[in-house]
């Protein structure tokens, strides 16, 4: 049922400043008002970074984390679905495309730290995860950002690209992905 925004009005004026800040701190003790709070009206200038930066902290402990899994590739796919969930978190109330992108970026790079060797194995999923995230890397630099920003990715996408598609072709989701970004 939708609610009244002149009745909310009314009641939210008969308050007093006490229960209002009272309220504020209890909303903000969710993340997403937090964040919601912190972007929209406590730091609209530095609020989308500090959300960064707190997001590249939680990716560091992810990657810190022990995952359960019967090999190293299973483990590392745990790792990055949780990753990748928290980069969907960090752009719920974010919508700086740049810094979606720096983030995933940092993630792939984290990825590709590996060796090679980690990358090939038939079963394990891992391969595909990759795969899907430099996709969503690639649609965010080409469709969603200005063609200027390629130019800072675009060395570090196709290393990517080039070690993907000599380990993994066998998937089709690494077959369709290109084979240089231009």
């Amino acid at each position: 049922m939708p609610r009244d925004k002149a009745i909310l009005k009314e009641q939210v004026n008969e308050l007093s400043k006490k229960e209002l800040v009272d309220i504020v701190l209890k909303l903000a003790g969710k993340r997403y008002n937090y964040e919601f709070l912190l972007v929209n009206f406590l730091d609209k200038d530095g609020g989308e970074l500090t959300l960064f930066e707190e997001a590249k902290e939680a990716i560091d402990a992810l990657n810190q984390k022990e995952f359960k899994g019967r090999t190293i590739q299973h483990q590392k796919v745990k790792r990055l679905n949780a990753c990748t969930k928290r980069i969907t978190e960090f752009t719920v109330e974010t919508k700086n495309k740049k810094l979606e992108a720096d983030l995933v970026l940092y993630v792939l790079e984290k990825q590709f730290e590996n060796p090679s060797k980690v990358f090939g194995a038939r079963f394990s999923g891992y391969d595909y995860k990759v795969g899907l995230l430099l996709k969503r890397l690639i649609n965010i630099l080409t469709k969603r950002l200005h063609p200027d920003y390629l130019i800072d990715y675009q060395d570090k996408v196709n290393e990517f690209l080039t070690k993907l598609h000599h380990t993994s072709n066998r998937i089709n989701t690494i077959k369709e992905l290109p084979q240089l970004i231009e």
